[in-house]
């Protein structure tokens, strides 16, 4: 249960939330209406793309074209628009226009073929921006991509962005992490339709992200925690639900080695001023069911099973309120056979046949959007998450879990149309709790409650599409209540007072367009931006320390970057530099740092990390796309704080963090032509440092480089139904991701897929 003070502050977002209910229904006078067609580069109506509408406070209106690529926005008040069109795999330059109160306005919106497609991101800004102003590295992966290329799991996805270093434990649903720009596994925020998915203290298995119904998926690298606080230290991930639309359904059902089988249903659209979107997803694997290439043993329970459900209900009046309900449900169970693979030093104890973990999450919110006039928006969220896990191994069972409970209010302010202002507060609460983390004489657990007060303020600048500057600031209040001691053998740990820490989060970054023809389609953008992150300590950290001020952890990261389209739009390249210094890092003391500090778990630990990313795409031929892209990451440790040239033992100042390639790549091939759709994919890295995998310990281990091909097509065998195959490791290579666990052998996968609308 919740202390009385989180019931409390529930029972106040409730009373706001009902009082912006209240103010949806009010009545607005808006008057003019803008109406037109989008073209395609031989003068023909594109259907089914979206048209977006936008003033300095973020999108007004979102509309898809009909048969004939004819649109109408009605109800806006007098003003300057932005008018963006959104097609996959085109351009349209934006389109500025002032209406009057009671104007009509007709527009004719022509497209161009392109590399890179243009989006609307809310991961980037405190409002959602066009991806092509974006200052920071900002990639979007959208639901035709997730198709294309038969994508699983959003971590397979996130496999072919640069800086993003993705690493399993093994075959389908092992554990999964995310490294991004050399940071560590629980850097990133994660977002599923705003709501925040992460663990007590940042961590997030990326195993069990379900693509069902997914409409896109924003990454943005880099510190986002003048944006998002606490978490954002490294980066964001954001996946967005499908909303909206014309009324449409999909699903597909595929199996194949491995005992793997998979089946998702989605559906989505709108009727009046009520939109819904939802998604379900079933899957199954035997996993691993060979021999333990460490002892010969047979691998017997590798299995994985995951079920997930998902939904979302909104209603907007025209040019008013906008309401939206969302919630998604999950469980996943696997068995944990323990690194198998490679046993440098000759400790592998046999396979593991009794350890097995089901997690459950539970995650609902709730977003209110109510514009008071063309230059002024409220908006009003709050979010659920309770999240649980279940392990049983030869010691017995255990458990973990987290609950948390965040409200937001959030102003937006139209001060001309090139100077947009957002300001607001966040309030947050969560619970972790862990069967190991105790207290008390009857060493029962012991949950650490802790709580969050972000108050934050954005300026943002766009100065005629040339231009664009945003500058943002956020104070995080946070506050850990206090924590029972503990007289363990082995956790023993004195009684903490409750704990408060202030930290102020920076971040400000710009984009300038240097040149651009309409004509052509060329332009190059140069960008850069800098900021701050910081994570709080997890329950862990907190659990087996014996310091009562344990620091969170922080980042300060700049980067620059520059952004070429080549004459025509086919052709892009983006190469970006970037700085991170992490510090206040986490550490376990050994005894030979036991004259630098007293404590167990200290913030003694620094690090930085330097890198290059590039990325190129092409349109081939109409039907025939490629992309590349390419990180070189240089990670060093730096001495501990107030020790000149001394690292935490078993490190030595300027080795490599653990799991942080120097070098990564990958290549994508995709072709659409009519019926017939292809992809083909490279991925490699080079060998990266790694922990022993069955004693732990560090220095000295490494896990080689590989590079893998995955490659599969799909044939359209009638209106709405297609028959597809993809072939996984094609070219059957052994190699492991993490230092003793073995990564899938060659396996195929075959399967159809429906979809239908209206």
């Amino acid at each position: 249960m919740f202390p009385p003070r989180f019931s409390r502050l529930a029972a106040a977002c409730r009373l706001l939330f009902t009082f912006f209910v209240l103010l949806a229904v009010a009545p607005a006078a808006l008057a003019a209406t803008l109406t037109g067609r989008v073209i395609d580069p031989d003068g023909r109506g594109v259907a089914g793309v979206r048209v977006v509408v936008a003033t300095s406070i973020g999108t007004v209106v979102d509309r898809e074209t009909n048969a004939n690529g004819e649109f109408q926005v009605a109800a806006l008040t007098g003003g300057s628009y932005e008018v963006r069109v959104l097609a996959d795999g085109f351009q349209a330059d934006p389109i500025t226009v002032t209406l009057g109160g009671d104007e009509t306005r007709a527009l004719n919106l022509p497209l161009r073929v392109s590399a890179i497609t243009e989006s609307i991101v809310v991961s980037a800004a405190q409002i959602d921006v066009p991806l092509s102003r974006a200052a920071d590295s900002v990639a979007v992966i959208t639901a035709a991509d997730l198709e294309a290329r038969q994508i699983e799991t959003v971590a397979d996805a996130l496999r072919l962005v640069p800086g993003l270093a993705v690493t399993r434990s093994g075959g389908r649903g092992t554990l999964t992490a995310l490294f991004p720009r050399g940071g560590a596994s629980n850097y990133t925020l994660v977002l599923v339709d705003g709501i925040r998915a992460n663990s007590f203290g940042g961590g997030y298995d990326f195993a069990h992200l379900s693509v069902a119904d997914v409409d896109r998926i924003e990454i943005v690298r880099g510190p986002q925690s003048a944006l998002f606080g606490s978490d954002a230290i490294g980066a964001v991930v954001q996946v967005v639900t499908r909303r909206g639309g014309r009324p449409r359904i999909d699903g597909l059902v595929e199996g194949g080695s491995q005992g793997t089988a998979r089946a998702t249903i989605g559906a989505a659209g709108s009727n009046g001023d009520w939109s819904w979107g939802a998604g379900a997803e079933h899957a199954r694997s035997l996993g691993y069911r060979g021999v333990a290439p460490a002892t010969g043993e047979a691998v017997t329970n590798d299995d994985y099973r995951f079920s997930h459900v998902s939904g979302t209900v909104g209603w907007q009046r025209p040019g008013g309120a906008d309401f939206m309900v969302n919630g998604n449900i999950g469980r996943d169970e696997r068995g944990l056979p323990g690194p198998f693979g490679s046993d440098p030093i000759g400790t592998f104890a046999g396979i593991d046949r009794i350890a097995r973990g089901v997690d459950d999450t539970r995650q609902i919110g709730a977003r209110l959007t109510h514009p008071w006039s063309a230059r002024v928006r409220q908006r009003l969220e709050a979010n659920y998450t309770d999240l649980s896990g279940d392990f049983v191994d030869q010691f017995g069972p255990s458990s973990s879990g987290t609950r948390r409970f965040d409200g937001r209010v959030q102003e937006d302010i139209a001060l001309s149309p090139a100077f947009g202002a957002s300001a607001g507060v966040e309030l947050l609460r969560e619970r972790g709790s862990s069967t190991y983390v105790t207290g008390g004489i009857a060493d029962a657990p012991v949950p650490i409650r802790r709580g969050v007060t972000g108050t934050f303020a954005e300026l943002r600048y766009v100065g005629h599409d040339r231009l664009s500057v945003t500058g943002g600031l956020r104070l995080e209040h946070i506050t850990r209540d206090s924590v029972e001691a503990n007289y363990g053998v082995f956790s023993a740990r004195p009684a903490f007072p409750a704990q408060t820490v202030d930290s102020l989060n920076p971040k400000i970054s710009a984009s300038y367009l240097i040149r651009a023809s309409r004509e052509s389609g060329a332009s190059t953008r140069v960008r850069a931006s800098g900021g701050t992150g910081i994570r709080p300590p997890d329950a862990f950290e907190i659990g087996f320390t014996d310091n009562p001020n344990l620091k969170p952890e922080r980042s300060r990261s700049f980067e620059v970057g520059v952004d070429q389209q080549l004459a025509g739009g086919a052709y892009s390249l983006a190469a970006t530099g970037f700085v991170n210094s992490y510090d206040d890092l986490i550490i376990t003391i050994s005894r030979v740092l036991r004259d630098a500090s007293r404590f167990k778990s200290d913030n003694i630990s620094n690090a930085r990390s330097r890198g290059l990313e590039l990325e190129g795409a092409a349109r081939l031929i109409n039907a025939l796309r490629a992309r590349a892209s390419y990180t070189l990451l240089h990670t060093e440790i730096l001495s501990v704080d107030g020790l000149a040239e001394f690292a935490p033992p078993p490190f030595k100042v300027g080795d490599a963090l653990i799991r942080r390639p120097r070098h990564q790549g990958s290549i994508d091939l995709t072709y659409n032509a009519g019926r017939v759709t292809a992809f083909g994919e490279m991925t490699t890295r080079s060998r990266t440092r790694d922990v022993e995998p069955n004693s732990g310990s560090i220095g000295g281990f490494f896990a080689p480089g590989y590079a893998v091909i995955n490659a599969g097509g799909s044939v359209r065998v009638a209106h709405g139904l297609d028959v597809y195959a993809r072939v996984l490791n094609l070219a059957d290579r052994t190699y492991e991701e993490i230092l003793g666990f073995p990564a899938l052998r060659r396996s195929g996968i075959v399967g159809v897929r429906i979809a239908a609308s209206r």
